[in-house]
């Protein structure tokens, strides 16, 4: 059907016509949308069903990602990219008088994912097939992902994310192999031929389904599978109250994320990261009994990777069903279990850390505490026996501590691979975070720089500057990243610099007319577009962004003279909808976007844009206008970092702190092409450790810190009354946790060399380059190529 353009045509008015049951001059641009999707998985199928059959004839070693997030994006264009037909597509559509852009705008974000944790998961998933490589991934189908967000009078409000209410195109239901999962009830033991047996009684039943999503590679034939599990009640629920019964059970896979304020959210939260693992395992489990003899060798066959502490559960989950109902003994399971699951860490936050009340976790899944206090006993016996009368460490260390189950310890004790993201995240995790675990274990941890799939990134964000690329040096590059060094070539060629200037002067035009669609604000695209998009949370200071916008702001209007480039400073994130904090941090973007876009002494020298409802679909056109990337989080707190690759890739500068993979982009383009500022991540953490730091002398000492600082009490912001004493309390009152105002400083001065830099048009340009032809390192091909040789132990199919 995609053999020819005129084939194609054909196929597509035909296919039209039986799906929708009307003529094609009746139809819409949805119709041509889902006939479209239809047309391609249909087309990719056999390819799909011939990779599950080579996978399964070989009884190769196959990955498997459990992750609790997926943001995947649209899959149309993506699609059509990677099975290379794209351009014959669009060109047919053209001929019918269809523009293949608006039937994509039909296509909703998938909702499975908050940010970068969920990108990265999606990126993986396209290199695995993309190198051949046998890995599919495991999640959730949420009915409504994270809420979608609106900006009323400059406060974030969250609505329900319908990304399914016209259905999903991609995906295939799977009823025949849907699991049962067990909550509640109570467990029996008893003696049974001589052994120990367990059973699961009165348990509540939960029936999880699979919908299956191809994930189809680049120019290859492999179709991967990610699997997403829907929650739905058991066909016999022995349920007093069956609409109770029904609600709490369709809540499962209702929401991402939900709040976990109270005890009733928690326990939604622990059901849910229960509900993946289990129905994933049980999968796994019935497709490898049917191909190998038994169970004894699973870890040689399959390897179950855990993205962060989410999908953690997999390890007593494991060791239950070995035990239960295959009859293995404890050391046998044991055994198993921690050398096929691995587990990536992606946090230097305590907080992040998750932990688990006992009054919520043993009820709830009463036989996985039995076996996770079994899986602590056992460690805590081993502690002791390496220093007796050690209860601090042992205290430190210990799976179940303080009335709570700890997710990080459970995931380092039961696996055989524990990863960092970036190489000081990793090198943070041993020396400090995990130090006492790496110390016992010093052979399981290790880095895995995350990486981007660089090819949506520019052959689908940025065709521009793909086209390019391709006509400077080839099309390899779309197959090996690595290739984009081969840029270096151009550095001294003016015009191939003007043409990479016009490039990112037409993506900012394309962007400013969208501001000015969905915000009604005009900006310059001749003026520096200077974006932070990433998710809301202090320790990414968008507050430190902030405050030096309303340093400039008053700068300018002391000053009439004072000459600055002119900017726009674009935000896009979503706020956790219980995080306080984050949401006064939106508002105070806001409340200063309108005082600076409607004073007329500004003009449009200063723009401040806040755009809403940040996703993939929208990064996709942020990410090819910007001139400057913010990367500025409090240095040791980001663990790796996915936007500030993207930017890189797209050509934009970052201005940013020496933190997670910040340091290796620094290392690849050296520091002429790159501004860097602030505390490093050692003296920030010896701050943490010895004290010494207060806020209050730099208010006091720096005239420009205490003007905005007092601006956010003093009556400067009209009709805000105390809206952002919060914020003044957590910089003074609380002595600036994130040290925002001693790196001000630092940052402000950068930022006066950023404005000087891009003055002289052809450097600044050359800097570019230097920033995409370095960022092929960053592909997630290179990333997964990692994982399968130093983690996974898996090989590409040829």
């Amino acid at each position: 059907m995609f053999s020819s353009k005129e084939q194609f045509k054909k196929t597509f008015l035909k296919r039209l016509e039986m799906l929708c049951g009307k003529s094609f001059a009746e139809s819409t641009p949805r119709d041509h949308y889902q006939t479209l999707g239809q047309m391609i998985r249909e087309f990719v199928s056999n390819d799909w069903i011939t990779t599950n059959e080579r996978y399964w004839a070989s009884k190769r070693k196959q990955v498997y990602y459990l992750s609790i997030e997926y943001l995947l994006g649209k899959l149309l264009r993506q699609n059509l990219i990677n099975l290379g037909v794209e351009a014959m597509v669009e060109r047919g559509l053209q001929e019918l008088g269809i523009n293949l852009t608006e039937i994509e705008e039909i296509e909703p974000d998938a909702g499975l994912g908050n940010g970068g944790l969920g990108r990265l998961a999606a990126c993986f998933l396209d290199s695995l097939a993309s190198l051949n490589l046998p890995g599919h991934g495991h999640g959730i189908r949420y009915k409504h992902g994270l809420f979608e967000q609106k900006i009323v009078d400059g406060y974030q409000v969250e609505l329900p994310e319908q990304w399914l209410r016209s259905g999903n195109v991609w995906e295939v239901r799977k009823a025949d192999l849907a699991v049962s999962i067990s909550f509640w009830g109570n467990v029996e033991a008893k003696i049974e031929n001589d052994r120990l047996i367990f059973r699961h009684l009165n348990a509540e039943k939960v029936t999880a389904v699979p919908y299956d999503i191809p994930v189809v590679g680049f120019n290859t034939n492999t179709v991967n599978t990610l699997r997403l599990w829907s929650a739905e009640p058991a066909q016999f629920p022995f349920h007093q109250d069956v609409l109770k019964y029904k609600r709490e059970t369709e809540a499962i896979s209702e929401l991402l994320y939900p709040d976990d304020t109270h005890d009733e959210g928690k326990i939604l939260r622990l059901k849910q990261q229960y509900f993946l693992v289990s129905a994933c395992i049980q999968s796994i489990l019935r497709s490898y009994k049917k191909q190998h003899a038994n169970l004894e060798q699973l870890h040689e066959y399959v390897c179950l990777h855990i993205n962060d502490t989410h999908p953690v559960l997999a390890i007593p989950e494991l060791m239950r069903i070995l035990m239960d109902e295959e009859g293995f003994g404890w050391d046998e399971a044991w055994h198993i279990t921690t050398n096929a699951i691995s587990y990536t860490n992606h946090t230097t936050l305590s907080e992040a850390l998750e932990k688990w009340p006992v009054h919520i976790f043993q009820p709830l899944l009463p036989r996985i505490y039995m076996i996770i206090e079994e899986i602590n006993e056992r460690f805590c016996r081993m502690l002791w026996e390496e220093t007796p009368g050690n209860w601090e460490r042992i205290s430190s260390l210990a799976i179940i501590a303080d009335h709570q189950v700890k997710m990080a310890h459970l995931a380092i004790v039961g696996s055989f691979s524990v990863n960092g993201v970036a190489r000081l995240h990793t090198e943070i995790l041993k020396e400090r975070v995990m130090k006492p675990f790496f110390q016992l274990y010093p052979d399981k941890f290790n880095n895995k720089t995350n990486g981007i799939a660089y090819r949506r990134w520019l052959l689908q964000a940025n065709p521009r500057l793909s086209a390019l690329i391709t006509e400077a040096i080839g099309a390899e590059w779309t197959q090996s990243a690595d290739k984009l060094k081969q840029l270096l070539q151009f550095q001294q060629d003016e015009p191939f610099l003007q043409h990479l200037k016009k490039i990112k002067t037409d993506n900012k035009k394309q962007l400013a007319e969208m501001i000015y669609k969905q915000n009604g604000i005009a900006v310059d695209s001749e003026a520096i577009f200077d974006v932070q998009v990433k998710r809301l949370h202090a320790y990414k200071r968008q507050l430190l962004n902030v405050l030096h916008i309303m340093y400039l702001y008053n700068r300018m209007k002391a000053d009439s003279s004072f000459e600055i480039v002119p900017r726009v400073f674009i935000f896009g994130a979503k706020a956790s909808p219980g995080y306080y904090y984050a949401k006064k941090i939106i508002k105070l973007i806001n409340t200063v976007a309108d005082k600076v876009n409607t004073d007329p002494q500004i003009g449009n020298r200063l723009k401040v844009v806040f755009l809403e409802n940040y996703r993939v679909s929208l990064a996709e056109r942020i990410f090819p206008a910007a001139d400057v990337s913010e990367q500025i989080s409090t240095a040791s707190k980001e663990a790796s970092g996915t936007g500030n690759m993207k930017f890189m890739l797209n050509g934009a500068l970052t201005i940013g702190t020496l933190d997670g993979a910040n340091v290796e982009i620094h290392e690849l383009v050296g520091e002429d092409n790159i501004f860097i500022f602030g505390l490093t991540a050692a003296e920030v953490l010896r701050y943490y450790q010895h004290g010494g730091y207060e806020s209050v002398e730099y208010y006091h000492h720096d005239q420009r810190i205490r003007e905005v600082v007092d601006q956010l009490v003093n009556g400067f912001f009209p009709n805000v009354s105390n809206e952002f004493e919060p914020i003044f309390d957590s910089l003074l009152g609380e002595n600036d946790q994130y040290f925002v105002l001693k790196d001000f400083a630092s940052y402000t001065t950068t930022q006066k060399k950023v404005s000087e830099a891009f003055k002289d048009s052809i450097r600044w340009q050359q800097k570019s380059l230097m920033n995409i032809a370095h960022a092929g390192y960053f592909s997630s091909d290179r990333t997964i190529k990692e994982y399968a040789r130093d983690i996974w132990g898996i090989l590409p199919y040829q």
